[in-house]
């Protein structure tokens, strides 16, 4: 992801639908700062959230990735995803989400991965189980509710060819 991606990024960050989860719906400039705090990531981790692309046509459709989230005063890894609307119910989350997964746990050998979703996060939830997570416990992020799911790499066959 890049500022070059602003446009994208600034429309999905504001349509209602795509942030009905969220706190808020993001401004332009807010959607500057969050690109701005992706490219902080990819320098502090050597990861962030990054631009799902059409692999065919090279357009984006969304975001998915691996951050470092503080959980309950703990820094875990999260797998995190956000499709823009035109593009739901393609199976891209999921795709994206479970190469981000096989990713951290065979490329940077982390044990386990958590997301953090809202209860009321039903399609984000089923992503979650796809990936093999289940739901450990809830917190508090950002001043909401959300349950904390996980998945270790001794517990799903992510060596997929």
């Amino acid at each position: 992801m890049s500022l070059g991606d602003l446009d994208f990024v600034a429309a999905m960050l504001s349509h209602p639908e795509v942030m009905r989860f969220y706190p808020k719906l993001y401004s332009r400039q807010e959607a500057t700062s969050w690109i701005e705090r992706q490219l902080d990531r990819y320098e502090r981790h050597g990861h962030g959230l990054w631009l799902a692309e059409d692999r065919a046509t090279g357009e984006p459709r969304g975001q998915v990735g691996l951050l470092i989230q503080e959980v309950d005063g703990i820094e875990e890894p999260e797998i995190g995803y956000l499709i823009h609307r035109p593009f739901w119910r393609q199976g891209l989350a999921t795709e994206a989400a479970l190469a981000t997964r096989d990713w951290a746990f065979g490329m940077l050998g982390l044990p386990r991965v958590i997301s953090l979703i809202r209860p009321v996060n039903l399609p984000s939830q089923g992503v979650a189980a796809k990936l093999g997570m289940t739901p450990e416990k809830r917190t508090t992020s950002w001043n909401l509710e959300h349950i904390v799911f996980s998945v270790r790499a001794v517990d799903v066959d992510w060596r997929r060819e």
